[in-house]
């Protein structure tokens, strides 16, 4: 779509700009945009060009080897991304959208362990359903920022701390946390009480914030025991890959069941009162009438129905 006048706007906007900026600051490179418009090389730098004497803005300056979007673009990303998804709605043929011929990259925020474990479904629903919808995987940061309102993500899946109210949110699964060991690991062996948890084995936490106290310290503090953490990893994969090989013992949810299964690690009830784990995904409502993003949505609440029932044989942890 090509605009040479606009009404109330400057003369000669190109609203095909509009286009290439947003898929510039999804790839962050020339070359891939180009590879994504099937544009050369020189004609994608004529355009980004252009975009930077419209917007006043660099848009995307080199770091080192790469691209990086300036403070500008970051601003502007996602209304600049909801104005092309509107365009695409507005301008698509009436009736239900075919997904087969969508074109798409979609952002995924969650725990690694839903990436690791449950990314080979979403990979496999979309290369039967929307071939050209990529996915990105987006690991939970240890700051919390806008991510669904700044365009970074497109979707949170997990348990959802943002309070924002302009986020849309859906529950998935109530989940809760089992400990999780090596097979044979002693701890496994008899009852398992308070006092032997707490004393009989050292423990690993995951925490992208490296905290080394949790839910479980809170209820061991209740009965007046305390356990010996040795340290943090900042991904549940990560620290299913130290279980596997030392005598510490870490904690699992539903999510991450398929993983700690691979490793051949075993689930075991935790003896204390833990609070449950209300999973879920949210998204920002520019995208709610948007049939793309609401096939990822069913994919991800198909995905969620699958996750093992609440148990210490079919539950895994975080």
């Amino acid at each position: 779509m090509r605009v040479t006048q606009s009404a109330g706007g400057p003369p000669g906007v190109d609203l095909n700009l509009l286009v290439a900026l947003d898929v510039l600051l999804e790839e962050q490179s020339v070359q891939g945009a180009a590879r994504r418009l099937h544009l050369s090389e020189p004609a994608m730098s004529r355009t980004l060009g252009r975009i930077r004497k419209a917007l006043g803005d660099p848009v995307l300056v080199r770091a080192g080897r790469r691209m990086v979007p300036t403070p500008r673009a970051l601003a502007v990303r996602a209304e600049v991304g909801a104005v092309v998804e509107r365009a695409r709605t507005l301008f698509a043929p009436a009736g239900a959208t075919d997904l087969r011929t969508v074109t798409r990259t979609f952002t995924i925020l969650g725990h690694d362990a839903i990436a690791a474990a449950h990314g080979p479904y979403l990979y496999a629903r979309a290369a039967a359903e929307a071939p050209g919808v990529r996915l990105r995987f987006l690991s939970e940061s240890h700051i919390d920022a806008p991510f669904l309102r700044e365009g970074t993500a497109d979707l949170e899946v997990g348990v959802i701390d943002s309070t924002a109210p302009e986020v849309h949110r859906e529950p998935l699964h109530e989940d809760r946390m089992v400990g999780v060991a090596r097979a044979g690991h002693p701890l496994l062996e008899g009852e398992l009480t308070p006092e032997r948890y707490a004393r009989e084995a050292d423990h690993i936490l995951v925490s992208r914030r490296g905290r080394l106290h949790g839910p479980v310290d809170a209820a061991l503090a209740e009965l007046g025991l305390r356990r010996r953490v040795v340290g943090t990893v900042g991904s549940l994969p990560a620290s299913l890959f130290v279980i596997r090989d030392t005598d510490l013992v870490g904690l699992n949810t539903a999510w991450g069941r398929p993983l700690a299964e691979s490793l051949g690690l075993v689930p075991f009830e935790v003896p204390l009162p833990l609070p449950p784990l209300s999973l879920g995904m949210a998204w920002h409502p520019r995208h709610d009438a948007d049939p793309a993003h609401a096939w990822l949505r069913g994919a991800v609440r198909d995905m969620a129905a699958r996750w093992p029932a609440d148990g210490p044989g079919s539950a895994a942890g975080r």
